[in-house]
């Protein structure tokens, strides 16, 4: 059964972000609750957030689960 955008609680950015650095990967369903809270907009801390992720998988301490 998959999860739709539409039905994703919203969560802080900060939050998702501390389970993916606490678990050193990202997983599809982190993705879509990211993707779904940028829908709402971000602000200048959110965006610090994302790019502690993106520069967290470049430089390999992130995983990327599929």
């Amino acid at each position: 059964m998959t999860v739709s955008s539409t039905s994703l609680p919203k969560i802080a950015i900060e939050a998702i972000v501390q389970r993916i650095f606490a678990f050193r990967q990202i997983t599809p369903l982190d993705r879509r609750l990211i993707k779904s809270a940028v829908l709402g907009g971000l602000d200048e801390k959110d965006h610090f957030h994302i790019n502690r992720v993106c520069q967290g998988i470049q430089n390999g301490l992130i995983l990327v689960v599929e």
